[in-house]
């Protein structure tokens, strides 16, 4: 994977996502500051995110296909920038 520049895996995270999942609402929220002296916390920031996403995509999907989506449109990320994901996955209207 190419290098992002720091400070743009919020940025990347909520490209990639707007892209694969037309979300109605999305939030990227970098809780990278909560996990200083955690494992898997560089320093460097930018490691541990929560998503809150809504979008039309998962009418009708459970909670695992749904974090399965969000998963597939980050996998490089996840396995080379993001240590930590929390995911909020909800269709329009619940």
């Amino acid at each position: 994977m190419h290098e992002l520049p720091t400070g743009s895996v919020t940025a990347e995270i909520t490209r990639r996502l707007t892209e694969a999942l037309s979300p109605t609402r999305l939030a990227v929220i970098d809780d990278s500051d909560s996990h200083r002296g955690h494992a898997g916390h560089s320093g460097s920031g930018e490691s541990h995110f929560t998503v809150e996403i809504e979008s039309a995509a998962f009418v009708g999907q459970n909670r695992v296909a749904r974090q399965r989506a969000v998963n597939a449109a980050l996998s490089d990320l996840l396995r080379d920038k993001i240590h930590a994901l929390a995911i909020k996955a909800k269709a329009p209207g619940e």
